[in-house]
């Protein structure tokens, strides 16, 4: 599919293939396929390109009059200074830091802008996806997961969204580990806009990644689009509470596409959210998981750039007051939040708090009809 990549270039050659990959992928009109005609038609071999060498390949007219334009001129985008001064940079498939996995998929990325740290796209990543709207037991899912995996040493992959997604990256960070988000928008763009703290946040400690040049208005259809780069970076996808429907369902399909490994935490057979979990697991389409070392266990064969192998007993955080204050009531009997929110006098955010740190040291667990219960 790809025969410029299967020849030997030099130095020179390889800087004007990549020079002019990133020309037309940055052409309004010119699509992945038509990119790879131009590419495997050798176009990149001439300084001055012509309208119609493009139209004999099949691109249409206004496209391949504005590619054949900016490839002659050597086209500056406006928007360059406002991505250097992002810390913005490209990686094309012709670069040697482009991941290996993702060049494995369908139709892989010709570009990808990022802006943080580039060498998260080096580390072993698994992507953690789920509903925008979780539930106490989704959300404490996705933090359990999310920091288990980080500390274990995997870069934690999701998209940014409301929800599984930001928890997931957010826990990923507190735990020292690294998280991508990869955006259905250009880097520059924060979305959803209650996300632009993390935004900053994953920009300075983790990565930010697109495959839509800056500029590119922003459209329903690119989210679904950038779920195949989640999967493609991915050993392994997690899907912590989906409804029939979900995006994340997507998702997992393009993953079982690529031959990776999917696992879904199971929830409540009452609970929308789960139903899509629960129906991957029930097809055998994915693998029943509740605690982050059991995906950790399917990877410890490769030979990787890794922390410790994750193990349930390591590095117990002591308990803190008010966790003991809490946990002594749920040895007692199982209660609820409002039973507990009588029983302790701790402010209600506080007590959610305590309630997920818990749930974190698996010393509690939620159990259906939102009942807490002591391990």
């Amino acid at each position: 599919m790809f025969d410029l990549y299967e020849r030997e270039l030099n130095n020179g050659e390889r800087e004007r293939a990549r020079a002019f990959l990133i020309s037309m992928h940055e052409t309004p009109g010119i699509g992945w396929q038509s990119l790879s005609r131009a590419m495997n038609a050798g176009c990149w071999g001439s300084d001055l390109l012509s309208m119609e060498q493009l139209e004999r390949i099949g691109i249409r007219q206004g496209p391949a009059a504005e590619a054949a334009r900016r490839w002659s001129e050597r086209f500056i985008p406006h928007w360059e200074a406002a991505f250097a001064a992002l810390g913005g940079k490209r990686i094309t498939f012709l670069d040697p830091g482009y991941p290996e996995l993702l060049k494995q998929i369908p139709q892989p990325p010709w570009v990808l802008y990022t802006v943080g740290r580039m060498e998260l796209l080096e580390e072993p990543c698994l992507s953690i996806v789920g509903t925008r709207n979780p539930t106490a037991y989704g959300r404490q899912g996705a933090l359990s997961f999310s920091a288990d995996l980080a500390r274990a040493g995997y870069t934690i992959v999701s998209g940014m969204a409301k929800g599984i997604d930001g928890l997931s990256h957010a826990a990923a960070l507190d735990a020292g580990g690294g998280t991508i988000a990869v955006l259905g928008t250009p880097v520059d763009t924060a979305y959803p806009p209650e996300n632009r703290a993390l935004y900053r946040r994953i920009a300075r400690e983790g990565l930010l990644l697109s495959e839509f040049p800056l500029g590119t208005p922003v459209k329903p259809g690119m989210f679904p689009q950038r779920n195949r780069i989640i999967a493609g970076l991915s050993l392994g996808t997690v899907i912590i509470e989906a409804a029939s429907g979900s995006g994340s369902l997507i998702t997992a399909d393009q993953a079982l596409e690529m031959n990776r490994e999917i696992y879904a935490m199971p929830g409540p057979i009452n609970s929308p959210k789960s139903e899509a979990c629960n129906m991957l697991i029930r097809d055998g389409r994915a693998r029943l998981v509740t605690r982050g070392e059991q995906v950790d266990s399917d990877f410890q064969h490769l030979s990787m750039t890794r922390r410790t192998p994750l193990q349930s007993s390591q590095h117990e955080s002591p308990l803190t007051a008010e966790e003991l204050q809490i946990y002594a009531l749920l040895q007692d009997e199982p209660r609820s939040a409002d039973k507990l929110y009588e029983a302790s006098g701790m402010a209600f955010g506080l007590l959610q708090t305590v309630l997920i740190n818990l749930c974190l040291k698996r010393k509690i667990e939620l159990h259906n009809g939102s009942i807490y219960m002591a391990l």
